[in-house]
């Protein structure tokens, strides 16, 4: 029985970040250009109202950076879902779609919570995670939402 954990010990400094990457990840909705947002369940962690998740995305079109063309993202936000208002908290952009080339990463040293642009990452998290949450007052009907 120890002979397992022992390996596991041994390995978790390599298999590590390829665990990150390898966690399960359900596609939630797209942004307004298209691009498949998707959410690591086993992120989501809800506290005191504020809901903390782990967001993916893959462009369908590569967005032009210096160095190369990003092809995706990752994204560690909170949520306010009485509120309607979000925070990031950490962002990577990778080279590649499969996020296992870094291009950026940064880690937000005092997150500040906003509302989200309409159909972007955070907005289309945020409309899944909080779907049962009350809308905020300034919220239009549902009917006149896109």
């Amino acid at each position: 029985m120890r002979l397992p954990l022992l390996v596991s010990l041994l390995l978790a400094p390599v298999l590590g970040p390829r665990a990150v990457r390898a966690q399960r990840a359900d596609s939630i909705g797209v942004t307004s250009v298209g691009n498949p947002v998707l959410l690591e369940r086993r992120s989501v962690t809800r506290r005191d109202g504020i809901v903390t998740a782990t967001v993916r995305a893959r462009f369908l079109k590569p967005v032009k950076a210096p160095g190369g063309d990003l092809k995706a993202s990752r994204t560690i936000a909170m949520f306010d879902c009485a509120k309607r208002l979000v925070a990031v908290k950490e962002n990577w952009y990778y080279w590649d779609a499969d996020g296992r080339k870094v291009a950026n990463h940064k880690v937000v040293g005092r997150p500040g919570f906003s509302s989200p642009i309409g159909g972007s990452l955070p907005d289309v998290a945020m409309r899944h995670l909080c779907a049962g949450a009350p809308a905020r007052m300034s919220d239009p009907p549902a009917i006149l939402r896109r």
